[in-house]
C-alpha cells in the first residue's frame, strides 16, 4: 500500500512531538504537515529537527489540511472550529485526540462526521480500550451490587479534570448498568456526602510527571475488584493514534472510536 500523508495539529506539544515520531516510524505513513498556533515562535523550524529525529523537510506551520490523507489533532479545544472547517473543506478524515471538549463542541464534531470520517476517543491506548471492554463486562455482571469508584492520576500540567479516559471508563460502567452517566456521576466528596445507590465516584489527582494512571474499583460486601491501567510512555497513545489514522483513511463519513479501530465492537 502507498504511504498515507498525515498531518499533526498541536505539533509542538508533548503529544505532538510523540505523534511526529510515531508517524516517522510507521512504515505506511508519511509526515506531510506539522501545525502550531500562529503566534508560535517555532514556525519555520523543521519538524524532525525539532524533536531530535533529523531533518524531514517538513516545517512547523499554521494549519492547512490541503494534500493531507488524515489529520491528527491533539491540540486544544479552542482550535476545533478551524480544524473542522479545514477538514471538511478538503475532505480530510480526522483523528481527534483533544480532551475537554464541551457539549457544544462535541455536537459540532458529530455534525462534521456527516461529511468526513472522524475517530474521536478520550484515549488511543490499545490497553485502555481493552480495559473498557473488561469494565463493561464487570459492570454488567455485578450491576448495582457493586459501588464503583474511579481514581485517576495525571501530571501537574494537565488542564482538564477528570481526564477523558476516566470519563470513558465511567461511561462504560454506567451504560452497562443501564444508567445515564450525568445522573449518577459524583466528583469527589466533601462534608455530608453519604453514598447513594448506583453512584459512580470520580476522583482526579494531579502531581509530578505522572503520564496517566486509572483505577476503577468495584466495591462489594466481602470483596473488591480493581481494574487498573498505567501508562508508562506517551508513545503508546501516539502509536494508537497513528493506527487510527491508517484505519480511518478508508472509512466512509461517520463518527468512530477506538473500539471500531481495534474491532472490539
Amino acid at each position: 500500500m502507498s504511504n498515507l500523508n498525515i498531518g499533526i495539529m498541536g505539533a509542538s506539544g508533548r503529544m505532538g512531538r510523540m505523534l511526529i515520531q510515531a508517524t516517522l516510524d510507521h512504515p505506511n505513513a508519511t509526515l506531510a504537515g506539522a501545525y502550531v498556533r500562529s503566534i508560535s515562535s517555532l514556525i519555520g523550524a523543521d519538524a524532525g529537527e525539532f524533536i531530535g529525529a533529523g531533518r524531514t523537510g517538513v516545517a512547523l506551520s499554521t494549519l492547512s489540511a490541503q494534500n493531507l490523507g488524515v489529520l491528527i489533532d491533539f491540540s486544544l479545544p479552542e482550535a476545533l472550529d478551524e480544524v473542522l472547517a479545514q477538514c471538511i473543506e478538503h475532505k480530510v478524515p480526522l483523528v481527534m485526540g483533544v480532551t475537554g471538549l464541551n457539549a457544544e463542541q462535541e455536537a459540532k464534531l458529530k455534525n462534521a462526521a456527516q461529511h468526513i470520517a472522524i475517530v474521536y476517543a478520550g484515549n488511543y491506548s490499545t490497553g485502555v480500550n481493552l480495559s473498557l471492554n473488561l469494565l463493561a463486562t464487570t459492570a454488567r455482571v455485578l450491576g448495582l451490587n457493586a459501588d464503583v469508584e474511579i481514581i485517576e492520576h495525571h501530571h501537574k500540567h494537565k488542564i482538564d479534570a477528570p481526564s477523558g479516559t476516566a470519563l470513558m471508563m465511567a461511561r462504560a460502567v454506567a451504560e452497562s448498568r443501564g444508567q445515564q452517566l450525568n445522573n449518577v456521576l459524583v466528583h469527589g466528596r466533601q462534608g455530608s456526602a453519604k453514598r447513594e445507590l448506583g453512584q459512580i465516584g470520580m476522583h482526579a489527582l494531579r502531581g509530578g510527571e505522572i503520564i496517566g494512571e486509572h483505577t476503577v474499583e468495584f466495591i462489594m460486601d466481602g470483596e473488591i475488584i480493581e481494574i487498573t491501567h498505567k501508562a508508562q510512555s506517551r508513545a503508546t497513545f501516539a502509536t494508537g493514534a497513528v493506527r487510527a489514522a491508517i484505519w480511518v483513511a478508508n472509512q466512509p463519513a461517520g463518527l468512530y472510536d477506538m473500539k471500531d479501530v481495534l474491532g472490539l465492537q
